[in-house]
């Protein structure tokens, strides 16, 4: 196992929690760079006139934001893996009952962020709220399971 993550004598860090480490980090990294160029974009119309936010071309970022953190999510994953191969393929029982623990607890979001669009969608709400509601779900899904994971792996859990 390696001691990247920790500084103590003797630690180390399951490979599992790597992967938690590098999802977390590529969720929220990647919705950094949405809000930014989605924001960016907001009140500059070609006539130097305020445009309104339902208005900015939001489609285009969403995409490639999606797309790039699910590329870096791989690549990085791909790295860790090469960096220690002997560790990429061990999963024990306490792995996999984290991974299940922190599915579980992301799941939540995911379904607030469709019960969301939902509700926004049956009042009328522009494709831009809807989009987003699904957008940032998705994006707190993966960040509690991830923190979920971790905090497991760091002081432990209660395995029912």
């Amino acid at each position: 196992m390696s001691k990247f993550f920790y500084t103590g004598a003797g630690a180390v860090v399951a490979f599992e929690e790597k992967r938690a480490w590098i999802t977390g980090v590529v969720a929220i990294a990647g919705y950094a760079v949405y809000l930014a160029l989605v924001l960016g974009r907001w009140g500059t119309g070609p006539s130097g006139d305020g445009v309104p936010l339902t208005e900015v071309p939001y489609v285009t970022p969403l995409l490639w934001t999606v797309g790039g953190a699910i590329a870096a999510a791989i690549l990085l994953n791909i790295a860790v893996a090469v960096a220690r191969p002997g560790e990429a393929d061990v999963k024990d029982q306490r792995d996999k009952e984290i991974g299940r623990l922190g599915e579980h607890a992301g799941q939540s979001f995911l379904v607030i962020g469709a019960v969301t669009a939902l509700i926004l969608s049956m009042a009328g709400a522009d494709r831009f709220w809807i989009s987003n509601a699904l957008y940032l779900g998705f994006v707190l899904s993966a960040v509690l399971g991830s923190v979920v994971k971790l905090a497991a792996y760091r002081w432990g859990f209660q395995s029912w």
